[in-house]
């Protein structure tokens, strides 16, 4: 086999996952609130129906007294120096119906939501300290549609279930790195059955991570990822981790080529056990992996793309839900005073489609190929994850952490 490229060193890989990871948590949206503070303050927008309103550390500006239900947005200005977060809040700030999570200085974007009756207040909190708060402002009326409101979230609220999803990748690491070190003994000793048996045993105890869409940053291209955009595709210098072992499991490589790519796997996660005490993990990451887990499994698993030549995709689709399913019950506590329904909904939810997974899995352990389903066994698949992604996606949104909210 071609030498492969020199490994990323760990502390150019920590920099690299910390750049990775997502910073979407911090912009997920109520209403129909822009993302981020970008629109210079001249540019030319409508006239909203709430008016505008322009801010600064002494002034969360002055919105109308009275506004009547349905349809609501304010243009708000940032004349300050500093960024700026905006909320349209109940009164009493339990509540938060619209946000603008990061306004820049100059910057002008609409906070826009739909309110039924009742009061409201808009408030501005400051990247150097001040929170403000307007007085409240009167919706007449009633409203079909309108935003439910979100109670808000601190930080330090996530702390718990950071905890207990870091404690649970770190108790299920070592198992990886023994299920590695053992796919690459197999083919040490040039046992090619027991290496296809032991591949899809440790890669289904990667992807129980929920380690797809680069969680892991560098770890995850390494250790599992796809040949696709590599300048040889599958014959690239330097392709390893699972996915390349895969393909070469199923399209003759003899051992003496696989051992490179076995060896590498191992020490890889070797790499990201000795490493993944020292990674950090944001807050908001945790309600956008619920969610992502298996947007990405539709988007690989399901279809088969990410199939290599074992046509076990399906067998990573529900070591996805699994993993879903984890992550879920780590946020329960912090869903369940928010939503306790739609938690109910989800934990009755899953379980049932990771049966539906499962009867694609034959009593020897064999999976059904994703492309031998039929067109209709993949339809009711697809339809099913669909909905479930649909109520998942409501996560991310209802566990932002919002600061003084």
């Amino acid at each position: 086999m071609p030498e492969r490229t020199p490994p990323t060193p760990p502390a150019r890989r920590r920099e690299t996952a910390r750049r990775l990871r997502p910073a979407l948590a911090g912009l997920a949206l109520l209403g129909t609130t822009a993302l981020v503070g970008s629109a210079p303050a001249d540019s030319s927008l409508l006239a909203p129906p709430g008016g505008r309103l322009r801010v600064d550390t002494s002034t969360c500006g002055t919105p109308p007294e009275h506004l009547p239900a349905g349809p609501v947005s304010f243009s708000v200005t940032n004349n300050s120096k500093v960024f700026a977060t905006l909320y349209v809040i109940s009164p009493d700030g339990g509540l938060a119906y619209a946000e603008i999570p990061w306004l820049g200085p100059g910057k002008t974007l609409p906070l826009a939501t739909t309110l039924t009756g009742g009061q409201y207040a808009v408030r501005c909190v400051f990247s150097s300290g001040p929170v403000l708060t307007t007085l409240p402002l009167t919706v007449v009326g009633k409203a079909s549609g309108a935003v439910a409101g979100y109670p808000p979230m601190p930080d330090k609220e996530m702390g718990a279930p950071v905890k207990a999803y870091r404690d649970y990748v770190k108790a299920a690491l070592p198992g990886l790195l023994a299920a590695a070190r053992t796919l690459d003994a197999d083919i040490a000793r040039g046992d090619l059955a027991a290496a296809r048996t032991d591949w899809l045993t440790a890669h289904l105890d990667y992807e129980r991570l929920g380690a797809a869409y680069n969680s892991f940053g560098d770890f995850d291209k390494s250790l599992n990822g796809m040949a696709n955009g590599l300048p040889q595709g599958v014959d690239t210098a330097g392709w390893t981790g699972f996915l390349a072992a895969e393909y070469g499991l199923w399209h003759g490589w003899d051992a003496d080529r696989l051992r490179p790519v076995t060896q590498q796997l191992a020490a890889d996660a070797d790499e990201l056990v000795q490493d993944f005490p020292s990674e950090d993990t944001d807050p908001g990451d945790l309600s956008l992996r619920v969610h992502e887990i298996l947007e990405n499994s539709l988007q690989f698993q399901l279809n088969g793309t990410a199939d290599c030549g074992s046509g076990t995709t399906l067998a990573t689709l529900d070591a996805n839900v699994q993993g879903t399913e984890k992550v879920l019950d780590i946020l329960a506590p912090v869903i369940r005073p928010r939503d306790p329904a739609l938690l109910d909904r989800l934990q009755r939810e899953l379980p049932d489609f990771e049966g539906k997974v499962t009867a694609y899995r034959a009593k020897d352990g064999s999976w059904t190929a994703s492309a031998n389903l039929t067109t209709a066994q993949r339809q009711r698949l697809d339809g099913e994850l669909g909905r479930l992604l649909e109520e998942l996606a409501v996560l991310p949104n209802l566990l932002t952490p919002r600061n003084h909210a």
